[in-house]
């Protein structure tokens, strides 16, 4: 009873107040953009340079042995969603920080401040979508059924995502060098995940069992399904769900403990 009474606290609130979710995620957006003559272009910009980078690299400078040919669709697959944990893990180290005095003079759940990161970087990841498509089009890549998939993925991905928010939004203000760990821990995880390669690729050195147990894995075979059906990896799927629920649970009952902790220091 009381771990039920404790994620209807800490999670419910979100269906409650989701216009104020709205509200803010929509707010976000516009600071973030409203100050940039460039807008939009700018939110697929970075992917589409390190995509270049990567595609050059492998395909013109190095004879490349990982991954699949249209190699470009490939890379943007998994790079696209990854812009959105990072971007959303990343500013999660500051969701408290930086809102501090809004946070302390509002009632709202203190959740939604973790949920509109989540919510707003995954907009941004829908928006970046068609550049992917144009992609797959220019260079022949054939969309699959597989590609029904790619709303599981999303699903997964924001349970995921939101799940590592809420642990790192709360520790961060209590442990401030944390963020600086959070930063290298993302870019560790980078290349531990099957971006510029895929899972399979990682047989050949008998570490594709391991490399499931990254959550990531398994949602990036889901988007990737879409255009190279043979990455669709179902036992890396399910690690990633569960590994997802169970991050989300941690997630909250981390929230719940340092709430009013966190009230008084920031």
């Amino acid at each position: 009873m009381a771990h039920t009474a404790l994620g209807r606290s800490a999670w419910s609130p979100l269906t409650r107040y989701r216009r104020t979710l709205w509200l803010l995620t929509v707010r976000d957006l516009r600071v973030r953009y409203s100050t940039s003559a460039l807008g939009y272009v700018w939110s697929i910009l970075d992917p589409l340079v390190m995509a270049g980078i990567y595609w050059f690299v492998f395909t013109r400078v190095f004879e490349r042995t990982v991954g699949e040919q249209p190699y470009i669709v490939f890379l943007l697959a998994a790079l696209l969603p990854w812009m959105w944990f990072n971007g959303a893990v990343s500013d999660a180290t500051r969701a408290y920080l930086r809102e501090s005095k809004l946070i302390r003079s509002t009632k709202i759940p203190r959740t939604i401040w973790v949920a509109r990161l989540v919510l707003s970087k995954g907009i941004e990841f829908i928006a970046s979508l068609p550049v992917l498509a144009l992609f797959a089009v220019f260079n022949g890549a054939v969309l699959h059924w597989e590609a029904v998939y790619f709303v599981l993925g999303i699903v997964l991905q924001a349970i995921l995502t939101m799940g590592v928010g809420l642990i790192v939004a709360p520790l961060v203000v209590f442990f401030r060098d944390l963020e600086r760990a959070v930063k290298l821990a993302l870019r560790f995880l980078f290349y531990a995940s099957p971006i510029i390669y895929g899972l399979s690729d990682l047989g050949k050195l008998g570490l594709e069992t391991l490399a499931a147990f990254n959550p990531l894995a398994g949602i990036f075979s889901l988007y990737r399904a879409a255009f190279f059906p043979d990455q669709l990896n179902w036992s890396a799927v399910l690690i990633a769900a569960l590994m997802s629920v169970i991050l989300l649970a941690v997630g909250i009952l981390v929230f719940a403990r340092t709430e009013r902790a966190v009230l008084k220091e920031i």
